[in-house]
């Protein structure tokens, strides 16, 4: 064996072994292999002493692929590491070479924002060594997380009900229980408008002479009507020309918020569908990459997409729809070196596509296509009318317009709600005066701020600054684990638990656990990745703030006294009372550890259908001794047959199996037949 490329992902290694040919043999890590320990001082893994130097082990499960992985590189000349192009995959990367003993002569990295033949083919020309100063960022990322996480979950576990506290996670359920908390203080008040019933529109009273008028009460309402006749004059009619601009393409947040609102998906659902289409399908006789990196926040994309591209909407639709490159200002945090998410090809068009793909694979990969080739189209115009009608001195003001040319709305215009509105030609009206048909007052009550949804609150992390693309959805799947939040009709409502562990920890750890500490810190660690900034100094500043806090915090947070269920403990007599264990709430006597009575439950087992394997027994879900949740035979040990994928109950016409629900498809694990 020459050459040993080892990437990420196992979905990846066929695909770029083709590419590569016969002197590359392309294997995978599967993620990370390795982790920080748990020994030290308060299991951190890290020398707190010395530098914040960390310590690892390999992952549970990990160390045979370790092993592979040596054997692969003994008989190896030479060892490509071609792990993701974000900080994540940098410190795999690292990892990989430090673990598998890489000789510093015998290795190279290498970066692809695609995987598509020539993508690959070229980034193999240009191997580099491994970037430190994005490895000591991630790194740094990774002891944040771990210091915060290790020293509050405790904290939180001794002296409340809740399970964790983590830098980012903290910060987002407080502007969860922010927003609710504005919610229940808001007081709705009553406010009116007057408007003006036409035959062909209607206008809404906008101002007194040239003020802006408000209106508060019904009195006021009525004051005004009775000052009003049914002539209105026409005062003034401006047509104007304008723009509208399309918007760039998508990074990672705003895709989540797009397919969130137009598609339906979730956050998590969304990126696992673009996974895929990143790691490739098989198109015919080709398999190739349909997107580029998915874990982006940037929106700059390539000279030769944005060529080919061009020519592509020159030849499609015509030059005039040609828009200039949007040369965005990269906000702050962002890390450039990136491109937005967009199709490795503008010549593969949805349509051509749409074969290979599930349905919801497509409709994503319409989304995101449409948008990066939108972004390069001309802006669309619109001949915008606002006409002003006078009586008696109120001013009433009604808009419209009608699009004049449609430019990147061609392409993305079902993904854009239509503002046309077709006013009637005002200068046909035989004098300046004109007779509504009515004009009504209409109540209105004020509203609070709504609560979030998953899409809204990626937004509002994004727009703050914390957290990165690669941990949104991680964080929102973190506080619905965690019991932090119930979703209710798609909004976040933060539980009484979430509510308690906020309050706790706003009252001790106000100065760390905040938007702009949070938002600070990412800009440090991205002075660390361009190497500005020393990592172990970062983490030093941030530890002597930190650690104090905690010794306060043990000192003087009130540990809250567990839920009584009214009940006794029959061993002991001392009453019963609620805990929160790894799997859930259960009761216990409130004497341990002197008393350790749990009444036992009887298992509540959800019957799927019959088992198909024994026919005496039902397939019923059950737990591990990790808690993993798995499907067997209630007739075990006799019948041992189980399902790690949920049965659907049906099955499948080919070998009767049983189908299982697996992704967005209906599959058979004993045959292997997908169920459209």
């Amino acid at each position: 064996m020459k050459n040993l490329v080892i990437v990420e992902s196992p979905s990846k290694s066929k695909t770029i072994e083709k590419y590569l040919g016969k002197d590359y043999k392309v294997t995978s890590s599967k993620g990370h292999i390795r982790d920080l320990t748990t020994s030290g001082k308060y299991g951190l893994g890290v020398d707190l002493e010395d530098n914040f130097k960390p310590s690892y082990k390999p992952i549970t499960g990990k160390s045979k692929l370790i092993t592979e992985l040596k054997k692969n590189v003994a008989s190896s000349d030479y060892v490509i590491l071609a792990t993701d192009p974000d900080r994540e995959g940098e410190a795999i990367s690292w990892h990989l070479k430090d673990a598998l003993g890489l000789d510093e002569n015998k290795y190279g990295r290498v970066v692809f924002n695609e995987i598509t033949e020539s993508a690959i083919k070229e980034a193999f020309k240009h191997p580099r060594d491994i970037d430190m100063d994005l490895v000591h960022s991630q790194e740094s990322r990774r002891i944040l997380d771990r210091i915060i996480g290790f020293r509050l979950s405790k904290l939180m576990q001794n002296k409340t009900e809740g399970k964790s506290a983590g830098r980012v996670q903290s910060v987002a359920l407080k502007l969860i229980v922010d927003r609710e908390r504005e919610i229940e203080a808001f007081v709705s008040e009553e406010y009116f408008t007057i408007e003006a019933i036409f035959n062909d529109f209607e206008a809404e009273l906008t101002k007194y002479k040239t003020k802006k008028i408000e209106i508060k009460s019904e009195k006021e309402a009525n004051d005004i009507l009775e000052k009003l006749s049914n002539a209105f004059k026409i005062e003034n009619v401006e047509s104007k020309e304008k723009k509208k601009k399309s918007k760039p393409p998508f990074t990672t947040s705003t895709l989540t918020q797009m397919a969130s609102s137009r598609l339906g998906f979730s956050a998590s659902k969304t990126m696992r569908l673009a996974q895929g289409l990143y790691e490739g399908k098989t198109l015919d006789n080709e398999t190739v990459g349909l997107i580029s990196y998915m874990r982006t926040d940037s929106v700059r994309l390539s000279d030769v997409f944005v060529k080919e591209s061009q020519g592509f909407i020159a030849g499609k639709y015509g030059k005039e729809y040609i828009g200039f490159v949007k040369r965005s200002k990269s906000k702050e945090n962002v890390q450039d070196a990136h491109e937005a998410i967009r199709p490795t090809s503008i010549n593969r068009t949805p349509e051509k596509v749409k074969p290979f793909l599930t349905p919801d694979e497509y409709k994503l990969y319409s989304l995101i296509y449409a948008r990066a080739l939108a972004s390069l189209m001309a802006d669309a115009k619109v001949q915008a009318t606002t006409v002003t009608l006078d009586n008696n001195d109120y001013k009433f003001t009604v808009n419209g317009q009608i699009g004049t040319f449609d430019g990147y709305l061609k392409v993305y215009g079902d993904y854009e709600e239509s503002n046309d509105k077709i006013l009637p030609d005002f200068s046909a009206y035989n004098s300046n005066v004109i007779v509504s048909k009515e004009i009504n007052k209409i109540s209105h009550w004020t509203t609070p701020p709504a609560r979030f949804s998953e899409d809204k609150l990626i937004k509002e992390m994004e727009s703050l600054g914390i957290g990165r693309p690669s941990t949104y959805v991680k964080i929102i799947e973190v506080l619905k684990e965690r019991k932090y939040i119930d979703i209710i009709e798609k909004k976040f409502h933060p539980t009484i638990i979430g509510i308690k562990v906020t309050d706790k920890l706003q009252e001790f750890f106000s100065s760390i656990i905040n938007v702009e500490y949070t938002s600070d810190m990412e800009t440090q660690l991205d002075k660390v990745a361009d190497g500005d900034e020393v990592w172990y100094e970062l983490l030093d500043k941030f530890y002597k703030d930190f650690e104090p806090l905690v010794n306060s915090a043990y000192e003087g947070m009130e540990k809250e006294a567990p839920e009584e269920t009214g009940e006794m403990c029959p061993e002991c007599g001392k009453p019963l009372v609620y805990r929160h264990g790894k799997y859930g709430r259960f009761v216990a006597c409130s004497g341990y550890p002197e008393c350790k009575y749990i009444p036992k439950v009887e298992k509540e087992e959800t019957v799927i259908c019959k088992c198909p394997k024994c026919e005496e027994g039902n397939i019923v879900s059950k737990k591990t001794r990790k808690g993993k949740v798995f499907f067997g035979c209630s007739n075990y040990p006799n019948c041992k047959y189980a399902l790690w994928d949920k049965p659907t109950g049906d099955l499948c016409p080919t070998c009767s199996g049983l189908l299982v629900e697996k992704k967005d498809d209906i599959f058979c694990p004993e045959c292997k037949n997908k169920e459209k």
